[in-house]
């Protein structure tokens, strides 16, 4: 007679919380355990990479602004240059409604008198309503508006899109950035500015 001896063999055992080997070979996003550090450097690193460009596009006290070429509602084109005190960015239609809320009321060539040009963003204004019912109604407006259709010009002055960003220049360099939410604020800078 022969005993037949089995080994029992233990199941594997999972590793306790407090392991050093990361959950199936992958890291966690935002880790804090010890473990997981060189995952998390390099995530934040790609995000601060990512981010990079937009810090780049701030432009800073003194900077000098590149030039560039737009068409107002009249379809005449207009280019930035020296001569501009005052730079007007409405990155939305919010915003776009404040300068006209400011500007309504005053007589034709008031913010061209104060050397001040107006960039309206309409880059994600459907192509059918911007031709068939915006810019038509802009042009009974007593000022120029250049108008950003593609995007190129306003993404270079970052800002809160329900607010007027205010450029001061002095011969194409930027000496003051202040924003503006209401008409009334818009309307009494506007009032101070020197013709």
């Amino acid at each position: 007679m022969t005993l037949k001896t089995t080994a029992v063999q233990k199941p594997p055992q999972a590793l306790p919380a407090t392991s050093l080997e990361p959950a199936q070979g992958r890291c966690r996003l935002f880790a804090v355990q010890p473990f997981e550090k060189e995952c998390a450097v390099k995530r934040w690193s790609m995000l601060l990479l990512a981010l990079l460009p937009l810090w780049a596009q701030a432009l800073e006290i003194g900077e000098r602004l590149a030039p560039w070429t737009l068409l107002d509602q009249f379809d005449q084109p207009y280019s930035l240059d020296s001569q501009a005190r005052i730079l007007l960015v409405a990155r939305s239609m919010d915003a776009a409604k404040v300068v006209n809320a400011a500007l309504k009321d005053k007589p034709k060539g008031y913010l061209q008198e104060r050397h001040g040009v107006f960039v309206a963003d309409i880059q994600r204004m459907p192509t059918v309503i911007a031709k068939l019912f915006a810019v038509p109604a802009m042009k009974d407006y007593p000022y120029r508006v250049m108008l950003d259709r593609d995007g190129r010009v306003a993404p270079r002055y970052p800002a809160a899109e329900d607010q007027v960003l205010w450029l001061q220049l002095q011969d194409g360099q930027l000496v003051a950035r202040q924003a503006f939410a209401t008409a009334a604020q818009l309307a009494a800078a506007l009032e101070r500015a020197q013709p």
